[in-house]
Protein backbone atom coordinates (compact mmCIF):
# COMPACT_ATOMS: atom_id res chain seq x y z
CA UNK A 1 0.00 0.00 0.00
CA UNK A 2 1.09 3.43 -1.22
CA UNK A 3 1.81 5.41 2.16
CA UNK A 4 0.12 8.83 2.47
CA UNK A 5 3.57 10.37 1.65
CA UNK A 6 3.87 8.44 -1.82
CA UNK A 7 0.49 9.60 -2.43
CA UNK A 8 1.29 13.30 -1.73
CA UNK A 9 4.71 12.84 -3.96
CA UNK A 10 2.61 11.71 -6.61
CA UNK A 11 -0.22 13.71 -6.29
CA UNK A 12 2.08 16.50 -6.79
CA UNK A 13 3.80 15.28 -9.89
CA UNK A 14 0.70 14.53 -11.71
CA UNK A 15 -0.31 18.44 -11.04
CA UNK A 16 3.16 19.79 -12.01
CA UNK A 17 2.85 17.68 -14.45
CA UNK A 18 -0.69 18.67 -15.84
CA UNK A 19 0.20 22.78 -15.30
CA UNK A 20 3.37 21.83 -17.65
CA UNK A 21 1.52 20.07 -20.58
CA UNK A 22 -0.75 23.13 -19.97
CA UNK A 23 2.23 25.83 -20.48
CA UNK A 24 3.51 23.81 -23.35
CA UNK A 25 0.15 23.58 -25.21
CA UNK A 26 -1.33 26.69 -24.16
CA UNK A 27 -1.47 30.37 -26.26
CA UNK A 28 1.99 31.37 -26.31
CA UNK A 29 2.03 34.23 -28.92
CA UNK A 30 1.41 37.88 -28.59
CA UNK A 31 0.87 39.65 -31.65
CA UNK A 32 -2.99 41.22 -33.07
CA UNK A 33 -2.16 39.70 -36.57
CA UNK A 34 -3.79 36.73 -37.46
CA UNK A 35 -0.31 36.36 -38.65
CA UNK A 36 3.48 36.95 -39.15
CA UNK A 37 6.52 35.94 -40.64
CA UNK A 38 9.81 35.73 -38.94
CA UNK A 39 13.22 36.12 -41.16
CA UNK A 40 16.12 33.66 -40.00
CA UNK A 41 19.34 34.57 -41.74
CA UNK A 42 21.87 32.33 -42.91
CA UNK A 43 23.98 30.69 -40.40
CA UNK A 44 22.07 31.96 -37.48
CA UNK A 45 22.99 31.02 -33.93
CA UNK A 46 20.18 29.95 -31.68
CA UNK A 47 20.94 33.12 -29.63
CA UNK A 48 20.06 35.27 -32.95
CA UNK A 49 17.05 33.05 -34.14
CA UNK A 50 15.35 33.73 -30.85
CA UNK A 51 15.68 37.92 -30.66
CA UNK A 52 14.04 37.19 -33.94
CA UNK A 53 11.29 35.20 -32.36
CA UNK A 54 11.07 36.68 -28.90
CA UNK A 55 8.75 39.45 -29.80
CA UNK A 56 6.11 37.52 -31.15
CA UNK A 57 5.98 35.07 -27.89
CA UNK A 58 4.38 36.17 -24.51
CA UNK A 59 6.47 33.72 -22.14
CA UNK A 60 9.83 33.00 -23.77
CA UNK A 61 11.03 30.90 -20.83
CA UNK A 62 8.30 28.51 -21.76
CA UNK A 63 9.27 28.44 -25.75
CA UNK A 64 13.11 27.64 -24.63
CA UNK A 65 11.99 25.01 -22.58
CA UNK A 66 10.44 23.30 -25.45
CA UNK A 67 13.21 24.51 -28.00
CA UNK A 68 15.40 22.81 -25.98
CA UNK A 69 13.16 19.53 -25.76
CA UNK A 70 12.86 19.43 -29.29
CA UNK A 71 16.60 20.38 -29.85
CA UNK A 72 16.26 23.20 -31.69
CA UNK A 73 19.12 24.82 -30.43
CA UNK A 74 21.52 22.69 -32.36
CA UNK A 75 19.69 22.69 -34.76
CA UNK A 76 18.57 26.33 -36.06
CA UNK A 77 17.26 26.54 -39.35
CA UNK A 78 17.37 30.29 -41.53
CA UNK A 79 14.68 30.73 -43.96
CA UNK A 80 11.30 32.70 -43.52
CA UNK A 81 8.85 31.24 -40.99
CA UNK A 82 5.15 31.89 -40.49
CA UNK A 83 3.45 32.40 -36.76
CA UNK A 84 -0.01 32.06 -36.40
CA UNK A 85 -2.45 33.82 -33.46
CA UNK A 86 -2.86 31.29 -30.77
CA UNK A 87 0.28 28.97 -31.27
CA UNK A 88 1.53 27.45 -28.20
CA UNK A 89 5.32 26.70 -27.52
CA UNK A 90 5.31 23.00 -29.12
CA UNK A 91 3.48 24.31 -32.53
CA UNK A 92 5.75 27.54 -32.49
CA UNK A 93 8.97 25.41 -32.20
CA UNK A 94 7.64 23.36 -35.21
CA UNK A 95 6.80 26.35 -37.15
CA UNK A 96 10.70 27.67 -37.00
CA UNK A 97 11.51 24.43 -38.22
CA UNK A 98 9.07 24.74 -42.20
CA UNK A 99 10.81 26.95 -44.27
CA UNK A 100 8.13 29.00 -46.61
CA UNK A 101 9.02 29.91 -49.87
CA UNK A 102 8.97 33.65 -50.96
CA UNK A 103 6.00 34.47 -54.22
CA UNK A 104 8.10 36.87 -55.73
CA UNK A 105 7.69 39.09 -58.53
CA UNK A 106 9.00 41.41 -60.27
CA UNK A 107 8.15 43.49 -64.01
CA UNK A 108 8.54 46.37 -65.60
CA UNK A 109 12.01 46.82 -64.61
CA UNK A 110 14.68 49.33 -66.34
CA UNK A 111 17.48 48.31 -65.58
CA UNK A 112 19.32 45.78 -64.12
CA UNK A 113 20.02 47.31 -60.96
CA UNK A 114 16.50 47.89 -60.41
CA UNK A 115 15.58 44.36 -60.75
CA UNK A 116 18.12 43.95 -58.49
CA UNK A 117 16.76 46.43 -55.98
CA UNK A 118 13.41 45.12 -56.35
CA UNK A 119 14.44 41.34 -55.62
CA UNK A 120 16.83 41.90 -52.79
CA UNK A 121 14.05 44.04 -51.14
CA UNK A 122 12.25 40.11 -51.35
CA UNK A 123 15.09 37.90 -50.21
CA UNK A 124 17.82 37.70 -47.82
CA UNK A 125 20.64 38.65 -50.74
CA UNK A 126 21.24 42.12 -51.42
CA UNK A 127 21.15 44.26 -54.52
CA UNK A 128 24.94 44.76 -54.10
CA UNK A 129 25.16 40.59 -54.24
CA UNK A 130 22.89 40.11 -56.58
CA UNK A 131 24.59 42.82 -59.07
CA UNK A 132 27.88 40.73 -58.62
CA UNK A 133 25.95 37.87 -59.31
CA UNK A 134 24.59 38.68 -62.50
CA UNK A 135 27.22 40.75 -63.49
CA UNK A 136 30.09 37.74 -63.07
CA UNK A 137 31.86 37.65 -66.19
CA UNK A 138 32.42 33.75 -66.24
CA UNK A 139 28.89 33.80 -66.10
CA UNK A 140 28.26 36.24 -68.63
CA UNK A 141 30.42 34.61 -70.51
CA UNK A 142 29.49 30.94 -70.07
CA UNK A 143 25.72 31.80 -70.87
CA UNK A 144 26.72 34.21 -73.99
CA UNK A 145 25.37 37.57 -72.16
CA UNK A 146 27.08 40.98 -71.67
CA UNK A 147 26.83 43.74 -68.65
CA UNK A 148 24.43 45.37 -71.31
CA UNK A 149 22.58 42.84 -72.30
CA UNK A 150 22.15 40.44 -68.88
CA UNK A 151 18.82 41.59 -68.48
CA UNK A 152 17.37 39.90 -71.26
CA UNK A 153 18.33 36.82 -69.06
CA UNK A 154 15.13 37.83 -66.95
CA UNK A 155 11.51 36.59 -67.72
CA UNK A 156 8.85 38.85 -65.95
CA UNK A 157 6.84 36.69 -63.76
CA UNK A 158 5.93 35.58 -60.31
CA UNK A 159 8.37 32.99 -58.85
CA UNK A 160 8.30 30.77 -55.59
CA UNK A 161 11.74 31.08 -54.09
CA UNK A 162 13.14 30.61 -50.16
CA UNK A 163 14.25 33.62 -48.51
CA UNK A 164 17.45 32.39 -48.00
CA UNK A 165 18.41 31.66 -51.19
CA UNK A 166 21.68 33.33 -52.34
CA UNK A 167 22.59 35.20 -54.97
CA UNK A 168 24.25 33.17 -57.09
CA UNK A 169 21.28 30.51 -56.31
CA UNK A 170 18.75 32.94 -57.37
CA UNK A 171 20.60 33.91 -60.66
CA UNK A 172 21.36 30.15 -61.55
CA UNK A 173 16.81 29.20 -61.24
CA UNK A 174 16.53 33.03 -63.52
CA UNK A 175 18.86 31.22 -66.19
CA UNK A 176 16.89 27.91 -65.82
CA UNK A 177 13.48 29.77 -65.85
CA UNK A 178 15.54 31.43 -69.41
CA UNK A 179 16.21 28.57 -71.04
CA UNK A 180 12.57 26.76 -70.12
CA UNK A 181 10.70 30.31 -71.72
CA UNK A 182 13.18 30.06 -75.15
CA UNK A 183 11.48 26.74 -75.87
CA UNK A 184 12.19 25.82 -79.70
CA UNK A 185 9.31 27.05 -80.49
CA UNK A 186 10.37 30.31 -79.54
CA UNK A 187 13.20 30.30 -80.54
CA UNK A 188 12.58 29.29 -83.92
CA UNK A 189 9.67 31.81 -84.27
CA UNK A 190 12.58 34.51 -83.49
CA UNK A 191 14.78 33.24 -85.86
CA UNK A 192 11.85 33.27 -88.37
CA UNK A 193 12.27 37.55 -87.32
CA UNK A 194 15.63 37.46 -87.99
CA UNK A 195 16.14 37.60 -84.47
CA UNK A 196 18.21 35.47 -82.05
CA UNK A 197 16.34 35.60 -78.33
CA UNK A 198 17.95 38.65 -76.82
CA UNK A 199 17.93 40.58 -80.14
CA UNK A 200 13.86 39.66 -79.94
CA UNK A 201 14.18 40.76 -76.43
CA UNK A 202 15.84 44.20 -76.72
CA UNK A 203 13.72 44.92 -79.51
CA UNK A 204 10.50 43.97 -77.41
CA UNK A 205 11.95 46.46 -74.47
CA UNK A 206 11.49 48.74 -77.11
CA UNK A 207 7.64 47.66 -78.43
CA UNK A 208 7.01 47.74 -74.60
CA UNK A 209 8.25 51.41 -73.99
CA UNK A 210 6.07 52.74 -77.15
CA UNK A 211 2.53 51.28 -76.53
CA UNK A 212 0.97 50.09 -73.02
CA UNK A 213 -2.19 48.82 -75.22
CA UNK A 214 -1.88 45.42 -76.19
CA UNK A 215 -2.99 44.97 -79.04
CA UNK A 216 -1.18 47.29 -80.86
CA UNK A 217 2.13 45.59 -80.25
CA UNK A 218 2.14 43.28 -82.96
CA UNK A 219 1.60 45.96 -85.63
CA UNK A 220 4.46 48.57 -83.34
CA UNK A 221 6.47 45.08 -83.67
CA UNK A 222 5.78 44.90 -87.38
CA UNK A 223 6.74 48.56 -88.14
CA UNK A 224 10.03 48.19 -86.53
CA UNK A 225 11.06 44.87 -88.15
CA UNK A 226 10.18 46.70 -91.88
CA UNK A 227 12.68 48.81 -90.61
CA UNK A 228 15.20 46.81 -89.69
CA UNK A 229 14.38 44.69 -92.67
CA UNK A 230 14.94 47.50 -94.75
CA UNK A 231 18.43 48.88 -93.09
CA UNK A 232 16.34 51.79 -91.95
CA UNK A 233 17.15 53.14 -88.37
CA UNK A 234 14.87 52.31 -86.18
CA UNK A 235 14.20 55.63 -84.76
CA UNK A 236 12.46 54.81 -81.67
CA UNK A 237 11.92 57.68 -79.59
CA UNK A 238 12.13 55.49 -75.89
CA UNK A 239 15.55 54.71 -76.57
CA UNK A 240 16.40 58.48 -77.13
CA UNK A 241 14.88 58.77 -73.49
CA UNK A 242 16.70 56.07 -72.31
CA UNK A 243 19.76 57.47 -73.84
CA UNK A 244 19.28 60.77 -71.72
CA UNK A 245 18.53 59.25 -68.82
CA UNK A 246 21.78 56.96 -68.85
CA UNK A 247 23.76 60.08 -70.20
CA UNK A 248 22.85 62.46 -67.28
CA UNK A 249 22.63 59.45 -65.04
CA UNK A 250 19.52 59.95 -63.27
CA UNK A 251 16.66 57.76 -64.02
CA UNK A 252 14.13 59.16 -62.00
CA UNK A 253 13.60 62.01 -64.30
CA UNK A 254 10.08 62.27 -66.32
CA UNK A 255 10.52 63.12 -69.72
CA UNK A 256 7.63 63.39 -71.96
CA UNK A 257 8.45 64.75 -75.00
CA UNK A 258 11.97 64.30 -77.09
CA UNK A 259 13.47 67.19 -78.37
CA UNK A 260 15.00 67.82 -81.16
CA UNK A 261 18.70 68.03 -79.88
CA UNK A 262 17.91 65.29 -78.52
CA UNK A 263 18.02 63.23 -81.60
CA UNK A 264 21.63 63.70 -81.74
CA UNK A 265 22.71 62.22 -78.84
CA UNK A 266 25.97 60.23 -78.94
CA UNK A 267 24.61 57.08 -77.76
CA UNK A 268 24.72 53.42 -78.94
CA UNK A 269 20.81 53.54 -77.87
CA UNK A 270 19.85 56.55 -79.46
CA UNK A 271 18.16 54.33 -82.50
CA UNK A 272 17.92 58.02 -84.45
CA UNK A 273 21.74 58.17 -85.11
CA UNK A 274 22.39 54.50 -84.66
CA UNK A 275 21.11 51.73 -87.50
CA UNK A 276 19.85 48.29 -85.74
CA UNK A 277 19.21 47.62 -82.30
CA UNK A 278 20.60 49.18 -79.20
CA UNK A 279 23.02 46.77 -77.55
CA UNK A 280 20.62 46.19 -74.39
CA UNK A 281 16.78 46.76 -73.34
CA UNK A 282 15.33 49.75 -72.59
CA UNK A 283 13.44 48.10 -70.23
CA UNK A 284 12.30 44.33 -68.93
CA UNK A 285 9.65 43.56 -71.77
CA UNK A 286 6.57 41.64 -70.59
CA UNK A 287 5.11 38.78 -71.65
CA UNK A 288 2.65 40.38 -74.98
CA UNK A 289 5.18 42.63 -75.88
CA UNK A 290 7.94 39.24 -76.26
CA UNK A 291 5.09 37.53 -78.02
CA UNK A 292 4.23 40.65 -80.26
CA UNK A 293 8.19 40.76 -81.52
CA UNK A 294 7.22 36.95 -82.07
CA UNK A 295 4.32 36.69 -83.88
CA UNK A 296 4.41 40.61 -85.28
CA UNK A 297 1.40 41.80 -87.41
CA UNK A 298 2.28 41.53 -91.23
CA UNK A 299 2.10 45.42 -93.14
CA UNK A 300 3.93 47.73 -95.39
CA UNK A 301 3.92 50.41 -92.43
CA UNK A 302 7.23 52.25 -91.87
CA UNK A 303 6.30 54.92 -89.62
CA UNK A 304 3.83 55.85 -86.77
CA UNK A 305 3.22 58.27 -84.21
CA UNK A 306 0.92 58.95 -81.27
CA UNK A 307 -2.76 59.45 -81.90
CA UNK A 308 -4.45 62.85 -80.88
CA UNK A 309 -7.71 61.21 -81.37
CA UNK A 310 -7.21 57.21 -79.57
CA UNK A 311 -5.04 58.48 -76.81
CA UNK A 312 -2.91 55.60 -75.94
CA UNK A 313 -3.02 54.32 -79.76
CA UNK A 314 -0.90 55.36 -82.82
CA UNK A 315 -1.29 56.31 -86.33
CA UNK A 316 0.54 54.53 -88.96
CA UNK A 317 1.63 55.16 -92.20
CA UNK A 318 3.41 53.64 -95.71
CA UNK A 319 4.84 56.23 -96.68
CA UNK A 320 6.82 59.69 -95.22
CA UNK A 321 4.38 62.14 -96.81
CA UNK A 322 1.67 60.21 -94.81
CA UNK A 323 3.83 60.20 -91.47
CA UNK A 324 4.59 64.10 -91.58
CA UNK A 325 0.58 64.95 -91.51
CA UNK A 326 0.29 62.80 -88.57
CA UNK A 327 3.18 63.48 -87.19
CA UNK A 328 2.28 67.63 -87.16
CA UNK A 329 -1.30 66.25 -85.91
CA UNK A 330 0.19 65.56 -82.57
CA UNK A 331 3.26 68.00 -82.54
CA UNK A 332 0.50 70.88 -82.90
CA UNK A 333 -1.99 69.21 -80.25
CA UNK A 334 1.29 68.34 -77.69
CA UNK A 335 2.26 71.55 -77.70
CA UNK A 336 -1.14 73.44 -77.21
CA UNK A 337 -0.89 71.13 -74.12
CA UNK A 338 2.08 72.97 -72.67
CA UNK A 339 4.49 70.11 -72.92
CA UNK A 340 7.92 71.01 -73.12
CA UNK A 341 9.48 68.20 -71.75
Amino acid sequence: MFSIAAIVVISGLMIYGFVLIGQIFSNNTKFSEEEVYVHIPTDATYAQALDSVKPYITHLDRFEMVANKMSYPANVKSGRFLLTKGMNSYELVKAMRNNIPVKLAFNNQERIENLAARVGSQIEADSTSLMNSFKDSIFLKENGFTEENILTMFIPNTYEVYWNTSADKFRDKMIKEYRNFWNKERAASAQKQGLTPTEATILASIVHKESVKKDERPRIAGVYLNRLKAGMPLQADPTVIYAKKKKDNDFNQTIKRVLYNDLFLNSPYNTYKVVGLPPGPIAMPDITALEAVLNPEKHDYIYFCASVERFGYHEFAATLAEHNVNAKKYSDWISSQGVTR
